[in-house]
């Protein structure tokens, strides 16, 4: 089972990933939008803010996330580790169940050129 800290590191890593990608990708990236990760096994929420292709994790808060943020993930410890290395493929996570990803529809669609 992933920990906090090798989830904080994967998300650090998605960051890096967004800032450096180009085209399509970084104008999906480029939104503005609150953000929120829970870790449904550890009962982890990293809270924070999608902008200037990046993800700025604000806060690592206990349980599930105590603000509606624009932009909801869930997963697993190891789901997330997984799809940041390219191990799990996110568009059949999300399909599946594994991942869940909510957020506005204008959001996702721009979101879906990052699948």
């Amino acid at each position: 089972m992933a920990t906090t800290e090798e989830c904080r590191a994967a998300l650090d890593k998605l960051s890096d990933s967004m800032r450096d990608a180009e085209g399509d990708v970084r104008s999906a990236t480029e939104l503005d939008r609150s953000v929120s990760c829970h870790i449904t096994d550890l009962d982890v929420t990293f809270a924070g803010r999608m902008a200037e292709g990046r993800i700025d994790v604000r806060e690592t808060l206990e349980g599930p996330p105590r603000e509606k943020a624009e932009i909801r993930l869930a997963m697993t410890g190891d789901d997330l580790v997984a799809l940041v290395a390219g191990e799990l493929n996110f568009a059949r996570a999300w399909g599946s169940g594994r991942v869940r990803l909510e957020a506005g529809l204008r959001d996702l669609f721009r979101l879906r050129k990052l699948l």
